[in-house]
């Protein structure tokens, strides 16, 4: 069973890049922003950050599908921007079977990916905040990080390639 968490600020590739990984590992995918409520959603298109308070009912229902998946035995790829150290912590905690895949990018690479894309509710104007917001990973978290410079292959491919370093 490989659960991994796919983490980054809004613009680094998660989605695209979780896909790969889940279907190189023929396993689940799951899109972490669709269990968004309602109100985070306007909120966040409206440009307004959102606050610990806010994100918290969904990186509730995140661990709770991140459980389910553990007790059926069932594999799982879920992207989630998880910024800091406290929210990988409800997502990820003492669960030892579950990995977190940090997508690492600079901020101007960042920003001409998210111009450049359209219909998402994250506008760039809140990648100031992302970055603000962001805790990189600690050593002690364990984290596959991959540089998202490449095309998604590529990164999937890396993640993957760490993946396996440690399985071995």
């Amino acid at each position: 069973m490989t659960i991994v968490v796919v983490m980054g600020v809004s613009g680094s590739g998660k989605t695209t890049v979780a896909r790969l990984v889940a279907q190189a590992l023929h396993c689940q995918f799951l899109e972490g922003d669709e269990l968004h409520p309602r109100a985070n959603v306007e909120k966040m298109s409206k440009g307004t950050p959102l606050t610990d308070a806010d994100r918290l009912p969904w990186l509730r229902r995140i661990a709770e599908e991140i459980d389910g998946w553990r007790q059926r035995g069932e594999s799982g790829v879920v992207t989630c921007s998880a910024l800091k150290r406290a929210y990988r912590d409800i997502l990820i905690g003492d669960r030892a079977d579950v990995t977190l895949a940090y997508l690492k990018g600079s901020r101007s690479l960042i920003e001409s990916r998210m111009a450049a894309r359209h219909n998402h509710f994250m506008p760039v104007a809140l990648l100031d905040s992302q970055f603000g917001t962001l805790e990189e990973p600690a050593p002690d978290e364990h984290a596959v990080v991959a540089d998202v410079g490449g095309k998604p292959p590529e990164i999937a491919t890396e993640i993957l390639r760490q993946l396996r370093e440690r399985c071995l």
